[in-house]
């Protein structure tokens, strides 16, 4: 990582970019791979993560959400069919009402695994809900990004069509003195010839 400079302390997402950027340059090679400190890197990674506007940052996290919320239903309802089984054979081992109690078992089981199949399917359609939504914040907060980047690309074109106009005034400024000083020596030299 740079030492000195203009990123020494960088905030944004592009000067974090630029810091990871050279912390790989800075690695060396060996064949077709390269080693590189893995600590700058992740650090760098955290910082990039931290810098991204707060709708990426929540994106992410409802993204994350959303996956614990289909793992959370997904270990309800294994649990509630394992309950249910447990359950059933704890009652069919009953020898008194056997037959009874084996009948009452299957209703429970048949029931309960119409629960959990409504559970799954419930489940099921608030996730693909919260992938769709998750979908399309992502991509509202790509095109924001790219609008935002042809922005910053569109100034800088025009920052540097400004500072190529300030270079060529500069340099017909100086063809203008070299000229008027070499008229003065014409000039000083015709009258010392004549004298």
């Amino acid at each position: 990582m740079p030492q000195n400079g203009a990123y020494d302390h960088p905030n944004g997402v592009y000067d974090l970019l630029k810091l990871l950027e050279m912390t790989i340059e800075d690695g060396f090679s060996i064949s077709k791979f390269a080693v590189i400190n893995k600590t700058e890197v992740i650090t760098l990674i955290d910082r990039i993560y931290a810098a991204l506007p707060p709708e990426v940052q929540e994106a992410r996290i409802f993204l994350k959400r959303k996956e614990e919320l289909q793992n959370e239903a997904q270990q309800k309802a294994v649990k509630i069919v394992q309950d249910a089984q447990a359950e059933a054979d704890r009652m069919l081992s009953e020898s008194d009402q056997i037959k009874a109690i084996e009948r009452e078992g299957i209703r429970i089981k048949n029931e309960v695994v119409s629960d959990c199949e409504n559970i799954k399917h419930v489940a099921l359609q608030d996730s693909e809900q919260i992938r769709m939504q998750a979908t399309e914040e992502a991509m509202k907060i790509r095109e924001g990004a790219e609008l935002y980047a042809q922005q910053v690309l569109t100034s800088l074109e025009g920052n540097l069509t400004q500072l190529q106009q300030v270079v060529k005034n500069g340099q017909i400024y100086m063809e203008q003195i070299r000229n008027e000083g070499a008229g003065r020596y014409a000039t000083t030299a015709s009258s010392s010839d004549r004298s």
